[in-house]
């Protein structure tokens, strides 16, 4: 229903792409471009319930990212409260989330936090989300944070990361043991949870299966988390179905392993990622536009 917190608001491409936007957490919850595939993961046990967080979509994490933080809760609150809808036309929707520093004892900071979300009129109906923070209290703010994109893939033994070769990574399986990525591609034969650090802009996902890759491109989020949950944590996950794993994989622009962004009384930090849906060659690489 209208204004209750999992009401969806839609936003359309002049060519017939859609994204979802749910009023609890600002969460994206879908992203289809004209020819109506489904390119954003959402899991079949996801629990519409707040202040449950859903599970796949595009959980927005603030103030802070994981346990990057003063915060006992995983991936701070954000996530877990209704936004409010400021405007949502055309193409177009932007919602807010105003905090007065009072409701969450482990972070006693006021902060504004919007989030603006497009769906773009070229023929792939291309994604972009941005996030602005600004400290609305009297003293220091200090965050960490991510936009925790669930992309969907036909096989994710199929699918590879590129643009991360020869960059350094915190691996979260290994108490965040620092690494550096030699690999030409991230391959998925097992669990993955890493944070690359001052990670590449531009960052490409072939989903081989569906002949298909996404193009991301993200500004002033300096790190890019890489996870899928493989099969033993998929099991471990009451929302999350045990071979739901296959068919997924995450790429999220984020706030964490290069440290945390301090803004003084008024001030605005703001980051954004563009995803663009595009087919893939004979010899691998990102073609024509879908």
């Amino acid at each position: 229903m209208a204004g209750e917190a999992t009401e969806r608001i839609a936003i359309h491409s002049a060519k017939g792409a859609v994204v979802e936007v749910c009023r609890h957490g600002g969460h994206v919850v879908s992203w289809k471009n004209a020819a109506g595939e489904d390119l954003i993961f959402v899991s079949k046990q996801a629990i519409f319930k707040p202040p449950k967080a859903i599970r796949g979509g595009v959980p927005v994490c603030f103030p802070q990212f994981g346990m990057m933080g003063p915060m006992t809760t995983q991936h701070g609150f954000a996530r877990n409260v209704a936004w409010e809808v400021l405007s949502a036309e055309g193409c177009q929707a932007t919602l807010q989330l105003c905090y007065g520093g009072t409701s969450n004892a482990d972070f006693p900071h006021p902060f504004e936090l919007q989030t603006v979300i497009r769906v773009g009129d070229d023929a792939a109906g291309s994604f972009e989300q941005e996030l602005k923070v600004t400290n609305t209290g009297t003293s220091p703010l200090t965050f960490t944070t991510a936009l925790h994109t669930y992309y969907r893939v036909s096989s994710v033994a199929d699918a590879h990361v590129s643009g991360l070769s020869g960059h350094r990574y915190l691996d979260n399986l290994k108490g965040q043991a620092e690494a550096v990525d030699h690999a030409e591609h991230v391959d998925f034969s097992g669990e993955v949870d890493r944070v690359y650090v001052a990670a590449p802009d531009s960052i490409t996902i072939t989903d081989g299966a569906a002949g298909r890759a996404f193009q991301i491109t993200k500004h002033g989020f300096p790190d890019a988390v890489v996870w899928n949950p493989w099969i033993e944590k998929a099991a471990s996950m009451a929302d999350f179905g045990d071979e739901e794993y296959k068919d997924m994989l995450c790429i999220e622009p984020a706030v964490a392993g290069s440290g945390a962004v301090t803004l003084a009384p008024t001030e605005t930090w703001s980051g954004c990622q563009s995803v663009l849906r595009v087919h893939v060659g004979e010899a691998g690489q990102a073609g024509a536009q879908a």
